[in-house]
C-alpha cells in the first residue's frame, strides 16, 4: 500500500503532464537497461528501442511490440512503460516507429513492422533474446498490425522472416474485422475499397496460425469488442489455441494503460500477457523471480 500511495502521489504531482508522461514516470529503471534510437531500416520512422533485463540468460522470450494511435499517431518514446514493464519480468521487448498516414497509406506500415520483426530476429540475440521464438503484441491499430503479420504470411516472408519463428500474438483492443470502412480518413488510410478486404487479420486465418491471447474491455468504444470476438471465434473454428479475455468495465486507453504499476489493479492485462508468453517460451528463473 506504501508502495502503491508513493506512486500515486508522484502522478498528483505530474498532473499537468500528458499520460504517457505519468506512466512512463512509473516505469521501472533499475533491473533494466533500454537502447534508443537503434535504426531497422532508411528514413525517419525507421528506428526502434530495446529493453532488456539488465541481468538476463541467454535466449529470453522476446515481444515486438506495436503501439496504435489509429495508424496516424503515435511513437515509440511513449510506451516506455511497456517495455520496461515486460524487460524487468524477463522478456526482451522491441518497439518500432513505422511511417503513419499521411505519409503513408496501407500497406506501407506493414512492411515496416515486417522489417522491424526481421531486424529483431537478426540481432536481438546480442541482447539476451531467442530469435527462434519471437512473440508479436499490439495495441488497438498496433492490434491489426500484429494480428495480420502472423496471419497474411507474405509480410513476414517478403522481409526474409520465416513465419514459424511466430510462437504468439498478443492482440490488445485491436481491430481485426472492422469493415465496411465509414470514416473518411479510413477510407483514405486503406486505399481503395476493393483492397479492403486484405487490411482484415480475420481474413487470413488458417489452421497454421500461431497461439493468440486476444484481450478487450467491456467498456471499450473506441473499438467494439466484437472485434475480438469474432477473431477469437475464427481461430477455434480452425483449430489454432486462443485465449480470449473481456476485462469489465475496461475502456480502450486503460487496456494498454493497465501495463504500468499504478493501473494494474484495473484489469490483469499485464499479468495476463506475461503468463500468456512464459507458458510458450520459458523465463529465466534469475529474473523471473524478481518481480511479481
Amino acid at each position: 500500500m506504501r508502495r502503491f500511495l508513493t506512486v500515486l502521489a508522484a502522478i498528483v504531482m505530474l498532473a499537468g503532464c500528458s499520460p504517457a508522461t505519468i506512466l512512463n514516470a512509473t516505469a521501472p529503471r533499475i533491473g533494466v537497461t533500454r537502447i534508443t534510437g537503434i535504426s531497422y531500416e532508411p528514413g525517419s520512422a525507421g528506428h526502434l528501442d530495446v529493453y532488456r533485463p539488465s541481468a538476463v540468460c541467454t535466449g529470453a522470450p522476446v515481444v515486438v511490440f506495436f503501439y496504435g494511435g489509429g495508424w496516424e499517431d503515435g511513437n515509440r518514446a511513449m510506451y516506455r512503460f511497456v517495455g520496461a514493464a515486460l524487460a524487468i519480468r524477463g522478456i526482451v521487448t522491441v518497439i518500432p516507429d513505422y511511417r503513419l498516414y499521411p505519409q503513408v497509406r496501407f500497406p506501407a506500415f506493414m512492411d515496416d513492422a515486417a522489417a522491424a520483426v526481421a531486424w529483431t530476429q537478426e540481432n536481438v540475440t546480442r541482447y539476451g533474446g531467442d530469435p527462434r521464438h519471437l512473440f508479436l503484441m499490439g495495441h488497438s491499430a498496433g492490434g491489426q498490425i500484429a494480428t495480420l503479420l502472423a496471419l497474411d504470411t507474405h509480410y513476414l516472408k517478403t522481409a526474409g522472416v520465416d513465419p514459424s519463428v511466430i510462437a504468439g500474438v498478443i492482440g490488445l483492443s485491436g481491430p481485426y474485422d472492422f469493415l465496411p470502412l465509414t470514416d473518411p480518413t479510413l477510407q483514405k488510410i486503406f486505399g481503395p475499397k476493393d483492397t479492403w478486404p486484405s487490411s482484415q487479420p480475420i481474413n487470413f486465418v488458417t489452421r497454421t496460425a500461431p497461439p493468440m491471447l486476444l484481450a478487450t474491455g467491456t467498456s471499450d468504444t473506441t473499438v467494439y469488442p466484437r472485434n475480438t470476438e469474432h477473431l477469437a471465434a475464427k481461430l477455434r473454428s480452425a483449430g489454432v489455441s486462443v485465449e480470449e479475455r473481456h476485462y469489465p468495465h475496461l475502456g480502450h486507453e486503460l487496456m494498454i494503460g493497465a501495463f504500468a504499476t499504478p493501473l494494474s489493479l484495473l484489469a490483469p492485462t499485464r499479468r495476463d500477457t506475461i503468463d500468456f508468453i512464459t507458458a510458450h517460451h520459458p523465463i529465466c528463473a534469475t529474473t523471473s523471480a524478481r518481480v511479481p
